[in-house]
């Protein structure tokens, strides 16, 4: 028999390892799953195709549930996994799962920390903890009020709009959420790290 050319991601894993950007539904959500309700899953292949990704992610009508295993039928025609098709079984377990067609009754990180700042890029791409944080009145209704930086950034580099990005909390708490604790400080606030790394406040 050939071997397919798929498999699932454990999204399970890929919550532990990005907490604050990946969403897994919780506990309580998947509890309440039943044979004709939707999951996602990822399905994750290799191909010689360059502009292909490395993973699709498709909708699962559950089917059956026996023993921590699912069954169900897929319920989109995949893009580039060529040997599965629409309404094929699929086997999977509750690590698998990625999202439903559910209401989630549990606030997830993601979710709570989806607003939006600016960052430079000596964090987001240079890997440079954070070492100074502002919050002002928010510019947009996705704003949190945020500006992020290393600390060391230039009058120059700040200036250039190409270095710095407008993305979400999340995003720089997955680089760095050592300033975890300050995402809920008043606008106005500002902190800078001291000698021995921890936040103070900085005062006018």
């Amino acid at each position: 028999m050939q071997s397919k050319s798929w498999t699932l991601q454990d999204s399970q894993q890929l919550a532990a390892d990005f907490p604050y950007t990946f969403y897994k539904p919780s506990n309580e959500v998947v509890s309440k799953l039943q044979p004709g309700n939707q999951v996602k899953l990822i399905f994750e292949f290799a191909s010689d195709d360059p502009e292909a990704p490395s993973a699709e992610r498709m909708w699962v009508e559950i089917h059956d549930h026996k023993n921590g295993l699912y069954s169900g039928y897929l319920n989109n025609e995949p893009m580039y996994i060529t040997d599965l098709k629409h309404r094929d079984c699929i086997e999977f377990r509750e690590c698998h799962i990625m999202d439903t067609d559910l209401d989630d009754p549990v606030p997830s990180l993601p979710d709570k920390y989806i607003k939006r700042c600016f960052v430079t890029h000596n964090i987001l791409h240079q890997d440079q903890p954070v070492g100074f944080l502002y919050r002002e009145q928010p510019e947009y209704d996705d704003d949190s009020g945020w500006r992020i930086t290393a600390g060391n950034e230039t009058d120059e580099y700040m200036q250039d709009p190409n270095n710095s990005s407008y993305v979400s909390l999340g995003a720089v708490l997955r680089k760095d959420d050592s300033f975890l604790a300050l995402t809920e400080s008043d606008i106005g606030m500002a902190f800078i790290k001291d000698d021995e790394g921890n936040f103070v406040v900085l005062e006018d």
